[in-house]
Order: C-alpha cells, then structure tokens, then sequence
C-alpha cells in the first residue's frame, strides 16, 4: 500500500535503516525534493551510501559525503567536483550493464528515490525523462519512494510505474534539472562538418549532448528519414522532427518511434515528448542490448574522448590525474555502428586542449583505455577524419598525426617513430 507523505513531514530516519545504500534517477530525472531532503537530515541517518548518475544540479556537493558515502559511474556534470575533491567513488562500467549489477546486487539498493510523472487513469505514473537503469532500481530496492512531481511529463515508456509498486508518495510541483544547448564555438562546426559526411539519408543516430552533437545535429536538418536509438538525447532531437529530417522509417523494430533512455535537454524538449507516441523511453538493457543494434542498418554512432593515442586507443574517463568522464555507453555504440550493415562509429573531438597547448591525438594514454584500439573506427578532428579500421598499426599512426593539430604533428612523428619502423 502505497504512502502519501508531505514534502515537509518526510522523515526518512523512520524509513531509511543505518548502512542503507540509497540510488536515484539521474541528470534531468533527479528526485531534488527527495535528495534535498536526504541531505538536511543526512546527520540523523546513522550513516548511509548512495549511487548516482551524471549531474547537473549542483544539489549533491563535496561537503555531503561526511555522512554519506557516494559512488557513481562518471563524473559527468557537476560531478568533476566531487573526484577533483576525492569524495566519489568510480564504478567502471558500461551503462547497459548497470541494471544487470543493481538486480544481482553487485550495485547494492535498499532505497529508491524516483521522479515521475503524475498517474494516468489506470494509476500507472511514466518514469518521465529517465529511464535507463531506473526501472532496475525500483525493482531490486527494499523501498521505493517516488517523487511526483507535476512538472514531469507523461513520456510514454516500455514500462510504466504502477502505483502499487511505490512504497512512499511525495508530491510536488517544480521545475525539473534543465541542461541548455551548449554554446557552439567555430572548432565545434569545423569538426560536425566533417562527422555530417559520414551522415545520409535513412541513417539512424546514436549521439549525445554537448556542442559537437548539437552543431552535427544542425548540419544534417536536410537530410531524410533518419531514425533514432540513443542512450540519451537533447533538444537536437526537436531540431531534427520539426525540420522533417527525423521520421524512424527505415528501422526494423521501433519503426516511426525514437527510441532513447534519457532525455537530458530543457523544457522545449520535455513538453514536445509530452504524450508524444513517436517517443519511447527505454531501460538501458533496450538502448544499449548488442542484439537489438545488430539489426538497426546504418547505424552512426557518435561519441567523445579526452585523447586518442596513435594506434587508436581511445580515453573517455581520465585527463591530468583527474577522473572526468566515464565510460557510459561508447563502447556498445562503437561496437553497434562497427557491426551495422552499412554503419560507421565516430570518435570526435578537437585536436587540442588547455587552450591549444597540448594535443589530445597522443603517443600514449595519460589515462585508461576507456575503447580498445580494435573496435575503433573513424577518429575526428577539425583536421579531418582517420578511417582506421582494417588499417595496419603504422597506417593508423599516419592517418591519426594528419588529423592532429599541425604544431604537434612533428613531435608526433618522432615519438612514432618505433612504431613506424617496425610497424607495431
């Protein structure tokens, strides 16, 4: 029987037991009610853990884990705090796997903290803009407190939320998390230029957020019949509908509907998937299942990296000691667009970093190797694209020093030089 509590008469010393792990929805489907509310009364709590995802509200902070121990999966967002702080623990790990290790309780979760949309007529609620390994959480946890909030839209799941599956009821009416479309700078377009080529008519797209994708995302308003199946998406996603370029008419399974776990944008984008049937919010098991990719033809995947080294190893996580990134969903992705009947996997990202004093095409990681060099295939630049698959070592080391920043290539040559000779 489900509970209907007050925002401001929740007690979670009455329900949370000491040594608990807690976990909640991530980026734009935050429980903020429920995670402010853990917060305030963390002291009484007889200590606690708790898993998140990426973040964007500034909520959560370095200072928070004194009584709460906090992992996460990446340090996307707000969380390049907490690492650059030493206050969170990584959990390396594909995205597609996180439900698979919160059921068989490799990810422990005895309280879930859920926001959802306000119950349909039957008493089903929508997980709203997060889905992902939310349904996971509230399938393995002990308690699920849910935050309804009226604010959430009503996107149409693979799953809803029955009522009866929520433990604890909180209403509110509040704005959710909301990441704006980055600001798009001329290194951004030189490289969505480039990446746009390998983009045609009847592509179906798996890409992310930031300005890369978006700028990507205005450049191929022409084309038609692209589809969608991505781990996450912004408002790039309403660009491609209203310009007719967006329609999901060639996939196999999902036709006509877009098919995403998270939708990480702004409200444009949350009342647009408002009841929107051409919109579906998946677990992760969907968007990032290999078998499900297998059969999507013309795949693109699109993805980023902090450095690329010269065989084509690729880092996504860690740059100068710090942990930045995460592993996510790259590699499925990378692998799904490899293996699509007439699909491409893009690695793009700017030639330099800190203010163009050093190169991200490297001789060797600073980092860990987030995507092995044999999955890789085609590394963008604003320099242009190394096609690396089926290449031989050295080949691949020319290809990636043409499209590294012109002041580095030489420095590049010399320190391939073993490579080049011998050819490996």
């Amino acid at each position: 029987m489900t509970v209907k509590i007050d925002s401001a008469a929740l007690d979670l010393a009455a329900i949370i037991k000491p040594g608990d792990a807690i976990a909640w929805g991530q980026a734009c489907g935050e429980p903020l009610t429920l995670i402010e509310t853990l917060l305030a009364q963390r002291e009484r709590l007889g200590g606690v853990s708790a898993f998140m995802g990426s973040s964007f509200s500034n909520v959560v902070k370095p200072e928070h884990a004194d009584h709460i121990a906090l992992t996460s999966w990446c340090a996307i967002g707000t969380l390049r705090t907490f690492t650059k702080a030493g206050k969170l623990g990584i959990v390396p790990c594909h995205v597609g796997q996180i439900g698979r290790l919160i059921a068989d309780g490799t990810i422990a979760c005895d309280v879930a903290f859920v926001q959802v949309s306000p119950a349909d007529a039957e008493g089903n609620h929508s997980y709203g803009v997060i889905n992902d390994y939310t349904q996971a959480l509230v399938a393995n946890a002990r308690v699920v407190i849910a935050e309804v909030n009226a604010q959430v839209p009503f996107v149409p799941c693979d799953k809803l939320l029955p009522a009866s599956h929520i433990d604890y009821l909180v209403e509110t009416d509040r704005p959710l998390v909301s990441v704006p479309t980055a600001r798009i700078g001329d290194g951004d377009r030189a490289i969505a230029r480039i990446a746009a080529d390998y983009i045609g008519d009847g592509a179906i797209l798996q890409f992310g957020i930031g300005a890369v994708p978006d700028a990507i995302a205005q450049l191929i308003t022409d084309r038609r019949d692209l589809g969608l199946h991505s781990g996450m998406v912004g408002d790039a996603l309403v660009d491609l509908v209203e310009a007719g370029a967006l329609t999901n008419a060639t996939k196999r399974i999902d036709r006509g509907v877009s098919v995403t776990g998270a939708l990480i944008g702004t409200e444009r984008l949350f009342r647009f998937a408002d009841a929107n049937k051409a919109i579906r919010l998946c677990a992760s098991t969907t968007t990032h299942n290999d078998a499900i990719l297998n059969t999507l033809p013309k795949l693109v995947s699109i993805n980023s990296a902090v450095e690329v080294d010269l065989t084509g190893q690729v880092n996504a996580e860690e740059v100068g000691g710090a942990y930045v990134g995460g592993i996510g969903g790259q590699v499925d992705y990378v692998r799904g667009g490899v293996r699509s009947a007439g699909g491409r996997s893009i690695i793009a990202l700017p030639a330099t970093a800190q203010g163009g004093t050093a190169s991200r095409i490297v001789a060797r990681l600073s980092g860990p190797v987030t995507t092995a060099r044999v999955e890789t295939d085609v590394i963008v630049t604003e320099f242009g694209a190394a096609e690396l698959r089926g290449q031989p070592l050295a080949e691949r080391a020319r290809r990636l020093i043409a499209i590294a920043h012109p002041d580095f290539r030489e420095r590049l040559e010399r320190e391939a030089h073993m490579l080049l000779q011998r050819g490996y």
